[in-house]
């Protein structure tokens, strides 16, 4: 029955339902049953029969399983979905028994219905089943947003997520694709040598990066304590303890920070620690890792993201951030002496920064205006200044620069990597320093990890470690306009705002 003819027995379509349901109950008692096997999903069922001649019956009865999509002549043809595909159902008195028939003026668009019937192709090529039996599955109670419409409003696609993959393709299967790609990096780490593991995301002292975190409080322990802003001091004491020299996780992290079409307060990261690598190992790695991710979605290292051609095809360009800034601007950071002479230059140069700011912290602002907005294609940008890099060694001879990269793409940036520092005390003083700046901040929670700088002084062999952010390298592959076009069900604003 379409939504048409529900509308002449009640001017609102929800008490239609309702009283629908209550006549399924009256006739056929469970609405809702617990179980139904069916023998085959519609994908299956298209493979099997794709080369079933026009206007043939295969003499096979079968059983599946959807949701009513479409349904016309009063429900002689219906079109219903599950998860795989679509398939026809036609039920008339020469093949559907009248039990069954009955059913069809109590079906409306959006229930959920089993099928049983003899597989056939109509003489226009449609792959069809001849309903031989049809069970209530589920009664829907709201309408359907209209198929071929969809959900036009944008927060009420992020809000009612159902409804948008339910109305639209397009969304769908960039959900199944982002399924392949969270599975195609893990299947990549493991059969790389690395070992899965799971930090906690309750943290007693947050820390391995620098973000405002999320409280909480744990009432046995009556113990203040944060999400988790990133895993990196817990997986490197994994590499400390010798469990293995390749560790990864796939792991969730909170930041109590801005929402952007880059920015999700909840978001994914795959990070990991490579003993005895250096960051340059890890660039091979992250060449290796999306050029296999974008085969694995494109079937090609060449893909497109709106207007633009990218390619995932290694070696991807490399180059030191100071060299970068001095081909922007001119200013040659690494003749500039002190902090005073590195603001001077910036100031002359047009741009402006703070008072305080350190010769790195002027390098790094210069890059993210003039450098980061022209990097289109995937480049890794290396040697950053030691001052906004804690955790990474200094470049041999430039004790102002450190072994770290970042790779950008599309003028995002997608990763981090260092050659990680294990000088134990060198990594103390260096948070110790961090601390200080947070709690200049004004940020009086932020404590000092005592547990990580413990596990440190017990040697932490060279290694190599990277985060990638996951979400963001997945509206690459799957050219999403938003972050939150990527999260099944994204941070929004209250319902009443």
């Amino acid at each position: 029955m379409n939504e048409k003819t529900e509308t002449t027995l009640s001017s609102d379509p929800t008490e239609v339902r309702r009283q629908k349901l209550d006549q399924l109950r009256q006739t056929i008692g469970d609405v809702y049953p617990a179980h139904f096997h069916r023998t085959m999903t519609n994908a299956e069922l298209a493979a099997k029969y794709e080369t079933l001649e026009l206007d043939t019956e295969s003499g096979d009865v079968v059983t599946v399983a959807g949701r009513v999509y479409s349904s016309r002549n009063s429900g002689m043809f219906m079109d219903i979905h599950d998860a795989s595909g679509k398939i026809q159902i036609f039920s008339h008195k020469d093949t559907t028994p009248e039990e069954a028939r009955a059913l069809l003026p109590m079906i409306d668009i959006g229930d959920i219905i089993g099928v049983t019937g003899v597989v056939r192709r109509t003489k226009r090529g449609e792959l069809t089943i001849n309903a031989q039996q049809i069970v209530m599955l589920t009664k829907t109670l709201l309408p359907m947003p209209e198929k071929w419409h969809g959900v036009a409003d944008v927060e009420i696609r992020y809000r009612k997520r159902h409804l948008d993959i339910m109305t639209n393709e397009e969304s769908k299967l960039r959900f199944q694709q982002r399924s392949k790609i969270v599975s195609g990096i893990r299947r990549f780490m493991e059969n790389d040598g690395f070992m899965e593991v799971e930090t906690p995301m309750l943290h007693s002292v947050y820390g391995g990066a620098t973000a405002e975190p999320f409280k909480t409080h744990h009432n046995t322990l009556k113990l203040d304590m944060f999400l988790r802003i990133a895993p990196e001091l817990f997986l490197k004491r994994t590499l400390v303890s010798g469990l293995t020299d390749k560790v990864f996780e796939i792991n969730r992290n909170f930041r109590n920070e801005g929402v952007s079409t880059r920015h999700n307060p909840e978001f994914t990261m795959m990070e990991c620690y490579w003993a005895y690598a250096d960051y340059e190992d890890i660039m091979d790695l992250v060449e290796r890792l999306f050029a296999e991710l974008a085969v694995k979605i494109h079937g090609s290292t060449e893909f497109a993201y709106g207007d633009k051609e990218l390619s995932f095809k290694g070696p991807f360009k490399r180059v030191p951030m100071p060299d970068s800034v001095k081909e922007a601007t001119g200013i040659d950071f690494l003749a500039i002496k002190t902090d005073e002479e590195a603001r001077a230059a910036a100031k002359a140069a047009g741009f402006e920064v703070e008072k305080d700011w350190t010769w790195g912290e002027c390098l790094a602002f210069i890059f993210e205006e003039k450098v980061e907005p022209t990097l289109i294609q995937p480049s890794h940008v290396t040697h950053f200044p030691k001052d906004i890099s804690p955790f990474a060694k200094e470049v041999p001879g430039e004790p102002r620069l450190v072994e770290r990269f970042e790779t950008y793409c599309n003028t995002w940036e997608l990763g981090n990597a260092f050659s990680e520092l294990n000088d134990p005390e060198e990594q103390r003083a260096r948070m110790v320093e961090q601390l200080e700046q947070a709690h200049a901040r004004g940020e009086k929670s932020k404590q000092l990890d005592d547990e990580f700088l413990d596990a440190i002084d017990q040697g932490m062999p060279p290694a190599g470690g990277l985060g990638i952010g996951v979400d963001r390298l997945i509206m690459l592959l799957t050219n999403a306009p938003s972050i939150r076009d990527v999260i099944l069900f994204p941070a929004r604003r209250a319902k009443a705002d």
